[in-house]
Parts: C-alpha cells; structure tokens; sequence
C-alpha cells in the first residue's frame, strides 16, 4: 500500500539537513488577512497605486492610504495561526534555512521565528518609511495621525512622503532579501511551498532553483500550481492543517531515529 503522502512529506523533513519554506497569501488568509486579489479584496474596489504615481501625484498618495487604512484592521487583529507556529516547530527542530514569503503581515515574526530566518520579499505592512530620509516609525503611529483628519501624512523630521515599508507595484524588489532568498533555495536540500499559487514572478522562481540544485520540493496549496508536474508531493488543502501535520510526523520519525 502507497505511504501516506503527508508521511511520505514528514520523511523528507526529517531527513533534511537544511529546510526553505516559501509562504503565500494562503497562509495569511488563515489568520483572517483578506486575498487583496481575491473577490472583496481591496483590489475589487479600487486601483492599484504604482510607485511611480504615488511618488507624482497627491491624490494617488491619499487613495494609496485611503486602502492601507481600510485594512488596517485585519492586520490588527490577526495572529499567527497553526502553519505559522509549525514553522517555528521546524526552527526548534534545527532544520530550518529560512522562510522566504510574499506576505506583508508580519506574523512570521509574531509567531516566534528568528528575525535573521525570515526574508520579507515585498516588505512589512507593519512599518512605515520615510522616502527621503529613510525614517522608520510603527504603521500604529501613522493610521493614528490619519485618524486625526491627515490624508497623505509626510514625514516629521524632514517632509518627506511616508510610506508602508511593502513593495508597491513599479517598485523595484529589495536586492539585498532577493540575494537572500536566491542563497537559500540553492543552499536547501528540501523546499516547502505553502499557500502560493506559484504564478508571481519573480518570487516563482524560487522552487524551481530549490528543484535544480537538488532539493526535495514539496507543495501545499488549497489548489494546483504550474510547479505540481516537477514536486516530489504534492498536498492539497489548508496550510494550517496540512503543515502542522507534516512537522508533527517528522519529529515524531526524528525521535525514532535517536
């Protein structure tokens, strides 16, 4: 009789030396973070601001901040759920490389994983910059000073326009976590992606690096993925299911092994 496919996954966690694993809005919509791409989502009720339109244009800056506000409050509210404390599990294991993810939410660090483990590709939702002096202040502080009537709030040192720490649409993804997550899925001997579609480039790329440098690759999303053909498994369903289900059978066949 085939092994369990969750068993079968668990197997080749336990036996890595070095785990990556790539998170996708999947796993934030388990903590209540709408899918902005999704029906409902922020998207379907407004345009996406480019960079190059928030950077000309006062009123794109208000509609930017107009949507960071809307949702501001399923940020707040959000925890990390039972994928994300699995991979602080697959930390405690010693086996973790990194965590490479396409979220914003910060809840890889609420959760309990190292700051150093963690590659935030389009930025944290939960702090702001300044785009002239480089200033950081908590996202709290700005939707506070949006509460008190400000549209656009600019910097406080130095006027210049504020920002949320995220990678907006025509801006350039950040070199240095691109760097980072390039080493990583070439370095891992397995490489777990969970809750992504697998279809924004460059972010995509990573699994097959993972794939053609050796690595295991192993696939967690509620529905297929171009990548499926090339996985060694491939589970479908909640990544807050499936995930702490594999960490759990690995460890359990770690300490079979000691």
């Amino acid at each position: 009789m085939p092994e369990n496919p969750v068993k079968q996954a668990a197997k080749l966690l336990a036996d890595a030396a070095g785990a990556v694993v790539f998170t996708g809005a999947g796993v934030s919509t388990e903590s209540g973070i709408p899918d902005f791409r999704s029906p409902g989502g922020v998207w379907s009720r407004y345009k996406p601001v480019l960079y190059q339109e928030f950077i000309a244009s006062a009123e794109a800056r208000k509609l930017y901040w107009r949507m960071k506000y809307e949702g501001y409050p399923d940020f707040v509210k959000s925890q990390p759920n039972a994928a994300h404390l699995a991979l602080v599990e697959i930390e405690k294991m010693g086996k973790l490389l990194g965590i490479i993810t396409q979220n914003i939410d910060g809840l890889h660090h609420e959760a309990g994983n190292s700051p150093e483990k963690i590659i935030e590709l389009h930025g944290n939702n939960r702090r702001v910059v300044c785009l002239s002096c480089g200033r950081m202040l908590p996202m709290e502080e700005v939707i506070q000073r949006i509460d008190a009537g400000e549209e656009a709030p600019e910097c406080t040192d130095c006027g210049g326009y504020l920002k949320p720490a995220t990678v907006s649409f025509g801006q350039a993804m950040p070199e240095k976590e691109m760097m980072m997550a390039h080493r990583c899925a070439a370095a891992c001997d397995i490489f777990i992606a969970v809750g992504s579609s697998l279809v924004v480039e460059p972010a995509a790329s990573f699994p097959v690096i993972a794939k053609r440098n050796g690595a295991a690759l192993i696939l967690i999303n509620l529905t297929a993925t171009p990548l499926d053909p090339i996985a060694n498994i491939v589970l479908h369903g909640k990544a807050g299911e499936i995930l702490p289900a594999v960490v759990k059978n690995a460890k359990l066949s770690t300490n079979c092994m000691n």
